[in-house]
């Protein structure tokens, strides 16, 4: 069990690539604390992880308002504490959104909820968890970036780049600065999942062939493929892995 004794929160968890790390981290050990505005299908998820074994729990999480963040850390303290569960030693910063305008024609509003999700969220979930981290004597903080976060992509928006260009540097600050405090901080930069929501992209062809073009190995990523890549980093193997920016992209960021 590579993660027996560690508590991790994961947002935007309740399906999709977060529910996959959920179950992943469950598998190994860990408690896991599920957090989204989805409460249904995070509880489906929680289910699912008891059912197996596994000890999960579901917190409402709104990434974008600081409250939230305050309201689902104190959730997880009391939970921990009542049961006698290991504190909170990992914070995955996983709930994203792609609002797929060009830069030429995206509305502001549009622009606007991007940076609340995918920059203010990883931001203020970092700023509350640090201090927690600190009293239990460090944890990791884990980021979910994308290859866009590297490198200029060719088939992504303009502003999901710019989104997850900053994920990449704010973790890297957050590495440096708090490493005194026995907190690490890393980025996984997935290149495009397997997922349903890609799936209904792929169902035209041209843009499915230009995917599967760009990658060396000549495959999508799969959640398992993220998942492992995640667990890694949670585990004790990865231990002296601090700021770094893991591609998980089968060689796409390689050219």
């Amino acid at each position: 069990m590579r993660l027996e004794g560690k508590t991790a929160l994961i947002s935007g968890a309740a399906q999709g690539l977060g529910a996959a790390m959920a179950r992943r981290f469950a598998g190994e050990g860990a408690v896991v604390f599920i957090g989204d505005l989805k409460a249904d299908a995070g509880n489906q998820t929680v289910e699912a992880i008891c059912a197996g074994g596994g000890k999960a729990f579901f917190v409402t999480l709104d990434v974008s308002s600081e409250q939230s963040w305050i309201d689902a850390l104190a959730a997880v303290q009391n939970e921990t504490n009542r049961l006698g569960l290991p504190s909170l030693n990992i914070l995955v910063n996983n709930a994203g959104i792609n609002i797929r305008e060009p830069v030429e024609t995206m509305k502001v509003e549009s622009l606007d909820t991007m940076l609340a999700v995918n920059v203010k969220g990883p931001f203020l979930g970092t700023k509350h968890v640090i201090p927690l981290l600190r009293r239990n004597g460090g944890g990791l903080i884990i980021n979910i970036s994308s290859v866009s976060g590297l490198i200029g992509h060719a088939f992504t928006t303009e502003a999901y780049t710019m989104t997850k260009g900053a994920v990449t540097l704010l973790t890297k600050a957050i590495a440096v600065r708090y490493a005194k405090d026995n907190i690490r901080c890393n980025s996984i930069h997935p290149s495009t999942v397997n997922t349903p929501l890609v799936q209904e992209l792929f169902k035209d062809p041209v843009k499915k062939q230009e995917r599967f073009n760009e990658v060396p190995l000549g495959r999508l990523a799969t959640e398992a493929d993220v998942a492992n890549a995640a667990l890694f980093l949670a585990s004790d193997e990865a231990n002296f892995l601090n700021g770094i920016a893991l591609p998980v992209d089968g060689g796409t960021t390689a050219d």
